[in-house]
C-alpha cells in the first residue's frame, strides 16, 4: 500500500494499483493544526484502515498525477539522520566521520518538504549547496531500547529522500535545516511492499546527469541498527523518520537546476531548484 498526502493536507491510499481519497471516511480535519493527522494514521493505522476501500465516504482517484501530491508527513516528533554511512562518500569528503562512530544527528522538521515543492536556496554567495540521495524510514511502531533483531518490525514504509546541505564549519544541523531541505515522498510506501530493504538501488540526477547511484547493502550502519542506536538515546515515535545517510556522488546545486531521484520499489521524484 501507498500513503500520500494531496492537495491541501487530504489523504489517500493506492492500493493493489488502485487509488483512494480517504481523508472523509477516516473523518480527517484538514485545518487541524498542527498537522499530524498522517502521524496519527500511522500510529493506529490497522483499526483504522480496516475495510477502507468500502467505506461509503471513501471516493477513487482516477488519475494520481491530476493531484498536488505533499510531503506524506508535515509534522513528525523526530527527524533523524546519520552522516557518513557509506564508506565512499567518506572518502570523497575526505572526512573522519562515520556513522558508526558518530551516531545520529537531528534536522528540523520544518526542512520537510514535498513532490511538487522546489528546493528553495538560501542566498549565501561563495557557499556550496550539495545534494544527498537518501532512502527515508518512516517508524511505525515506537519504542525505546528496540533491539536490532525486532527493528523491522517498528518501521512502517520508506519513502525517497533529498538531504540537502550547505557546506561550510557551522553545526550540521544548521546547515540541514533551512526550509525546503528535506525534501520527502512522494508517498510512503508500507514495509510489506519492499521486498529487501537491505537491497534496494537509489539514484539521484542533476539536470539529466547520474551523480549518484548505490545500494542500501553498503551501509555502515544498516537499517536494523540505526533503529537500535537512535531507540538507545530517545523514544521513537509512529511517524518519526530516520534517513540513512547518502552514499557517494554528492555535489552542487544552483538555481535552475532540476534535481530526480529514484529507488526501486518505492517511486521517484523530481524537483526544480530555485
Amino acid at each position: 500500500m501507498k500513503l500520500f498526502r494531496f492537495n491541501g493536507g487530504r489523504i489517500g491510499v493506492t492500493i493493489g494499483g488502485d487509488s483512494y481519497d480517504v481523508t472523509d471516511a477516516l473523518g480527517i480535519a484538514t485545518s487541524m493544526w498542527p498537522p499530524v493527522q498522517m502521524v496519527q494514521l500511522i500510529a493506529h493505522f490497522d483499526e483504522r484502515m480496516a475495510g477502507i476501500e468500502k467505506h461509503t465516504k471513501t471516493r477513487p482517484i482516477d488519475d494520481l498525477s491530476k493531484l498536488r501530491l505533499e510531503t506524506p508527513i508535515e509534522w513528525p516528533n523526530k527527524l533523524l539522520a546519520y552522516p557518513v554511512n557509506y564508506v565512499k562518500h567518506g572518502l570523497e569528503m575526505n572526512s573522519t566521520n562515520r556513522a558508526d562512530r558518530n551516531g545520529f544527528f537531528l534536522k528540523a522538521n520544518s526542512s520537510l518538504s514535498g513532490p511538487n515543492d522546489p528546493i528553495v536556496l538560501p542566498d549565501l554567495p561563495g557557499r556550496e549547496i550539495h545534494h544527498e540521495c537518501e532512502v527515508g524510514i518512516v517508524i511505525g511502531k515506537g519504542g525505546r531500547h528496540i533491539s536490532r533483531a525486532d527493528a523491522y518490525r517498528h518501521v512502517f514504509g520508506y519513502a525517497c529522500l533529498i538531504d540537502m546541505v550547505v557546506r561550510g564549519n557551522e553545526e550540521r544541523v544548521m546547515r540541514k535545516s533551512y526550509d525546503t531541505f528535506c525534501p520527502f515522498g512522494p508517498w510512503i510506501v508500507t514495509a510489506d511492499e519492499i521486498p529487501d530493504p537491505a537491497n534496494l538501488q537509489a539514484r539521484l540526477w542533476v539536470n539529466g546527469e547520474l551523480r549518484q547511484d548505490a545500494n542500501t547493502r553498503d551501509l555502515i550502519v544498516d537499517i536494523p541498527e540505526m533503529i537500535e542506536i537512535a531507540s538507545r538515546v530517545a523514544t521513537l515515535y509512529p511517524g518519526d523518520i530516520i534517513a540513512t545517510g547518502t552514499p557517494e556522488g554528492v555535489g552542487p546545486v544552483k538555481r535552475g537546476d532540476r534535481v530526480r531521484i529514484a529507488i526501486e520499489h518505492i517511486g521517484e521524484m523530481t524537483l526544480d531548484v530555485r
